[in-house]
């Protein structure tokens, strides 16, 4: 797996990837990462996914790790 590309964000770690004829568009957060399969060939540019990346899928990406922390707590909570 290549990256090749890193998208500046304030609050996202924000790398696309590339592997096996798809881009991996990947957003970590602390110890939390989501994980996007984009194949290739819908882009004929790269900075085609940077338009994809709306305040809306960022708020979006925000409540999926909120509820991946708060399972996280909860699994934690049951070993203990």
């Amino acid at each position: 797996m290549r990256l090749v590309k890193e998208i500046p964000h304030t609050r996202y770690l924000i790398q696309i990837h590339e592997y096996n004829a798809k881009y991996i568009l990947k957003i970590t957060l602390d110890a939390y990462e989501q994980v996007f399969k984009l194949d290739q060939r819908e882009f004929y540019d790269l900075n085609q996914i940077d338009l994809m990346l709306t305040d809306d899928f960022y708020k979006n990406c925000l409540d999926r790790f909120l509820s991946m922390r708060n399972d996280f707590i909860n699994f934690q909570k049951q070993i203990i």
